[in-house]
């Protein structure tokens, strides 16, 4: 279930990034990069933090065929998902609720301390949304009021409190994944937001 879970989170991010790119009329090969950075992005810091390299997908092709297959399928289906901000709301919300079980998990197998496990499942669901905006010249909503690593935190802690109760293992990451992505759907939909230290203008 694990490595289905990566998967998933590697399409649901694949196709963010192809999104962002089509949104900025980047060209093809503009597209696939910044699919691909938004993908892995998050991971790749997750594994060099953990001393885990070569990173997961240099060792596992199957990653950047995944990564390929979805921005074709964005692209070709772009007009199906016409409405380009709903959809990369939608996928991003998806890949950060899967990429942060999938970076608690990484943590755990190092034998590492769950506050720590739960910083890692963060910035495996964070960062490549933060390369992909970078790269797309974006402020990432990771530095903006908006609920992002908020929900992933959440989620973390989420997994470690039911680990403590007589659940499945799969229960467990289900009910954290859907944390994630519920209080991320909420904060949007209500317009939940960190506290801002800023005036209104």
């Amino acid at each position: 279930m694990f490595y289905t879970i990566d998967i998933l989170g590697t399409i649901a991010f694949a196709i963010s990034g192809v999104l962002v790119a089509i949104n900025k009329k980047m060209d093809l090969f503009g597209i696939l990069i910044i699919g691909f950075v938004t993908a892995v992005g998050g991971g790749t810091l997750r594994d060099l933090l953990i001393g885990n390299t070569p990173v997961s997908w240099m060792k596992d092709i199957t990653f950047t065929y995944v990564i390929i297959v979805s921005a074709v399928f964005a692209i070709l289906f772009r007009s199906k998902i016409n409405y380009l901000r709903t959809s990369l709301f939608l996928f991003d919300t998806i890949g950060i609720g899967l990429y942060t079980l999938v970076g608690i998990e990484k943590g755990l197998n190092s034998g590492l301390h769950p506050v720590i496990c739960i910083a890692l499942g963060t910035i495996t669901a964070s960062f490549g949304g933060v390369i992909r905006d970078i790269l797309c010249n974006e402020i990432p909503i990771i530095f903006r009021k908006e609920i992002y690593a908020t929900a992933c935190i959440l989620g973390g802690a989420t997994y470690f409190l039911l680990s403590e109760f007589p659940l499945k293992n799969n229960v467990v990451f289900i009910i954290a994944g859907i944390v994630v992505i519920v209080t991320r759907l909420l904060a949007v939909k209500f317009k939940i937001a960190l506290p801002s230290f800023y005036s209104k203008e």
